[in-house]
C-alpha cells in the first residue's frame, strides 16, 4: 500500500453547513434553576424534559461546544460507570469522551459475560455495588426492563443510553440540539419565524430514537408545522404504538404518513432517517426501499439528521453537500452529554454564568 500525501488539515469543518453553536448561546437566556433541578433525576426518557429545561441543556452545551477550552475540570474527582451490554460506538465514545474532557475517570464494562450477570446476579444487587463505585451509570441494554429493576436500588442517577426498541432519551436530545444549531429562531415565540416541515423515515413504534425524538419534538409545537412519516407497506400497521400519534395531534402539530419519499421530498425543511431498530438480541431494518443520495429531490436548503450507524439507505455522496448536518448532529452530541453530566452530579453551580 503506497499513499503519496500523509497530511491533513486538523482546522477543516467537519460539516458543510454553519453548525457554530454561538447564534444558538445567544438566543437563549440562562436560567440556573432548572440545570441545578436535574442533580436528582434519573434519565429514563425524553418525556421527563420540559421545553425550558431542554433549552438551559442546549444552552450549556453550547457553552461548551463554543469555548471547549474554558471547561475541563467540571468533574475532575468523579468517576463515571458506563455499561454498555450492546454494541455501540458512538454513543459509548462520546459519553466516555464527555467525561474525560471534563476531568472524571471512567470504570467501563463493554461484555455482560465478564460480570456477576452472567452467573445469574440480580440487577438490583449490580446497582447497589454501582452505588459504592461511581457517581453516575451510563447504561445500554438490549432488554427494555433492566432500567426498572435497577433504578430502585440507586443512589447514583443512572442514564438510558438506549434499552431495546423502548427509548434512547440522549440521542434525541442530541437531535434536538443539533437543529436548534441550524435554526436558533426557532427556540423562540417570534410569530414572524417560519415553522419547519419534518420528514421522519422510520417506524415510531419500532425505533427508540424515532419515539425519543418524537416526544421531544412535541415540546416546541411553535417551530414544527408538520410531521410526516415516511414508511414502506410492510410497516403500515405498526408504525405507532400506544398514544404516540395522540401525542403529536394534542400538542397541535399536523401529522401525515406517506410511502412516497420522491414525492414529499421537496417539501422537507428536515429529513430524519433510520433504518435500524434493535428487537431483543438483535436488530431490524424497516424501510429498506428508501434511499437519498445527492440526486435525491430535496430542498436546497433542507438539513438530513440521523443517529448513525448508517447503512445503504444514506449515500456518502451527501457527506460533502450542505444537507449534510448528520456528522454536526454526532460531533454536538459529545457537548450535549457534557451538558447532562454536569448537572445530574452536581456541578453546575461551576458553570453556570460562566462565559
Amino acid at each position: 500500500m503506497t499513499i503519496k500525501d500523509v497530511s491533513f488539515e486538523r482546522e477543516r469543518p467537519d460539516v458543510c453547513g454553519d453548525a457554530h453553536p454561538k447564534a444558538l448561546l445567544k438566543a437563549i437566556q440562562e436560567d440556573g434553576d432548572y440545570l441545578l433541578n436535574l442533580s436528582n433525576q434519573h434519565v429514563v426518557s425524553a418525556d421527563q424534559f420540559s421545553r425550558l429545561g431542554m433549552l438551559q441543556l442546549f444552552r450549556l452545551a453550547a457553552k461548551y461546544e463554543a469555548n471547549p477550552r474554558r471547561f475541563s475540570t467540571s468533574l475532575q474527582g468523579k468517576i463515571l460507570i458506563s455499561a454498555f451490554y450492546e454494541p455501540s460506538t458512538r454513543t459509548r465514545l462520546s459519553f466516555e469522551s464527555a467525561w474525560h474532557r471534563l476531568g472524571g475517570d471512567i470504570m467501563s464494562i463493554t461484555d455482560r459475560s465478564t460480570t456477576g450477570i452472567a452467573k445469574g446476579e440480580r440487577l438490583a444487587d449490580v446497582a447497589e455495588m454501582f452505588n459504592n463505585y461511581g457517581d453516575c451509570v451510563v447504561l445500554r441494554d438490549n432488554n427494555e426492563t433492566s432500567l426498572e429493576e435497577m433504578i430502585d436500588s440507586l443512589r447514583i442517577p443512572i442514564i438510558n443510553a438506549g434499552n431495546g426498541s423502548d427509548e434512547h432519551p440522549t440521542q434525541a436530545l442530541t437531535d434536538m440540539y443539533a437543529l436548534f444549531k441550524w435554526r436558533p429562531d426557532l427556540v423562540t415565540d417570534e410569530a414572524d419565524k417560519a415553522p419547519i416541515k419534518i420528514g421522519i423515515i422510520g417506524v415510531p413504534n419500532k425505533m427508540r430514537t424515532v419515539r425519543s425524538f418524537i416526544k421531544c419534538l412535541v415540546k416546541f409545537p411553535k417551530a414544527i408545522d408538520e410531521i410526516v412519516i415516511i414508511h414502506d407497506e410492510e410497516s403500515s400497521t405498526q408504525l405507532f404504538g400506544s398514544e404516540q400519534r395522540e401525542q403529536i395531534e394534542q400538542a397541535g402539530i399536523n401529522i401525515r404518513t406517506t410511502r412516497d419519499l420522491e414525492q414529499v421530498l421537496p417539501e422537507l425543511d428536515v429529513v430524519y432517517i433510520n433504518a435500524i431498530s434493535w428487537e431483543g438480541d438483535t436488530f431490524s431494518t424497516y424501510g429498506s426501499e428508501f434511499h437519498l443520495t445527492a440526486q435525491s429531490p430535496l430542498k436546497d436548503s433542507a438539513i438530513i439528521l440521523h443517529p448513525l450507524a448508517r447503512g445503504e439507505e444514506l449515500s456518502a455522496d451527501l457527506d460533502h453537500t450542505p444537507h449534510n448536518w448528520y456528522f454536526s448532529q454526532a460531533r454536538g452530541a459529545v457537548f450535549l452529554r457534557m451538558a447532562l453530566l454536569t448537572c445530574m452530579v452536581q456541578r453546575a453551580e461551576r458553570v453556570i454564568d460562566v462565559v
